[in-house]
């Protein structure tokens, strides 16, 4: 009997003692896989949202924590499936790196033929303002650029052919005269189906790979006016509604003398205030210039805001602190006088400034030293 006890005992003690053991092992399993499950949410957390400047030594220690509770049970199934879980997030990690690294695509892929860039100028200027940008700009991009002035010039014909276009308007420096010039321009881009209108003035050198690789950035069938204002402020004018009634608006404009782009999209519901002889008469409702009535139109009328680029520059601006390293990357620039005193690019370039007073040969020999003008040396 004491042996029958004895052995029933022994049986019972046996399976307590393993059902105790497998009771403790199942909680140190279930404290590790807590503890792990912690961390995985951690680095879920980390890669969930990746950025620029995301701490590695976070990742690090994570990594050593995970060895070293994983220390005790490598064998089995337990190694397998670290190795396979380690495997996953190794090929996983590369294909995140380049996406929060590289630049975002451009939102349209455009060249410099799908864009309208309309000089105005006048008779009087051909010779002096007209022929340096002939010679620079102009001449890499005939294609897309048209010159609107105010007189028959057979000699300009024969240097840019149809492109020359004669406007019939006034040769007065008046807001009719610029007004009357801007509604032909605005005709003339309607006609070409080209995507972007863009206007400059005949003091302004253009840079049209980064004017393209800026408009790239944005759909041309978008609402998009695109320039830089001359004011610190919104241009307050007043609006005659007919019947000796008159409301008063103000809004933002891109000022002509450095230029400025407006989408196909937008030019288009421009239409009813632009097209034909409606310009004419939309600036003559607010009494103001042509490159504040298209501020008018946009932004007042169809309530478009500008987006503002200080790549583009004008005569009223400070030209000298546009610095060498940085003029490739500017899409317009100018010259002029301000105060009495000379304002231009400070470019100690291919030419002196006796021979180059407006630093527009030079800046295009910077940019573009295979110029047959350019003296060899000179190289961006």
């Amino acid at each position: 009997p004491y042996g029958l006890c004895f052995g029933v005992s022994s049986r019972r003690f046996i399976v307590f003692s393993l059902f105790f053991l497998f009771l403790f092992l199942g909680l140190i399993m279930l404290k590790n896989n807590g503890k792990k499950a912690a961390i995985t949410h951690h680095r879920a957390q980390l890669d969930a949202e990746p950025s620029a400047e995301q701490d590695a030594g976070t990742r690090a220690l994570l990594r050593e924590k995970e060895e070293e509770e994983d220390a005790p049970a490598k064998s089995g199934f337990s190694a397998y499936f670290t190795k396979l879980t380690r495997g996953r997030r190794e090929v996983e990690r590369p294909a995140r790196s380049p996406a929060s690294s590289a630049d975002p695509p451009p939102a349209e892929d455009i060249g410099a033929g799908d864009i309208f860039i309309a000089v105005k100028t006048t008779k009087k200027f051909h010779q002096s303002r007209l022929n340096l940008l002939l010679d620079t700009w102009i001449s890499r991009n005939m294609q897309q650029t048209y010159i609107f002035t105010d007189g028959e010039d057979e000699e300009l014909k024969k240097k840019i052919g149809s492109h020359a276009i004669n406007t019939n308007c006034s040769a007065a420096h008046s807001r009719q005269a610029l007004s009357c010039k801007m509604a032909v321009e605005y005709d003339k881009f309607i006609e070409s189906g080209k995507k972007w209108f863009c206007h400059v003035d005949d003091d302004n050198y253009v840079n049209v790979r980064t004017l393209v690789k800026l408009l790239s950035q944005y759909p041309h069938t978008q609402d998009m006016y695109l320039g830089k204002p001359s004011l610190d402020r919104p241009i307050e004018a007043t609006e005659r509604l007919g019947d000796n009634k008159m409301k008063p608006v103000n809004f933002w404009f891109a000022t002509g003398g450095a230029g400025f782009c407006v989408s196909r999209g937008l030019a288009l519901k421009m239409s009813p205030w632009a097209s034909g002889g409606h310009f004419m008469n939309t600036a003559e409702k607010i009494r103001l210039p042509d490159d504040c009535t298209i501020g008018y139109i946009i932004e007042s009328v169809l309530g478009v805001p500008l987006t503002r680029s200080n790549l583009f520059h004008s005569h009223l601006e400070n030209l000298q602190q546009v610095s060498r390293s940085e003029i490739h990357k500017q899409i317009t620039l100018s010259y002029g006088m301000f105060e009495n005193k000379s304002n231009i690019i400070n470019l100690k370039g291919a030419f002196p400034v006796e021979e180059d007073p407006s630093r527009f040969k030079s800046v295009h020999c910077l940019l573009y030293p295979d110029t047959p003008w350019c003296p060899p040396q000179v190289a961006f």
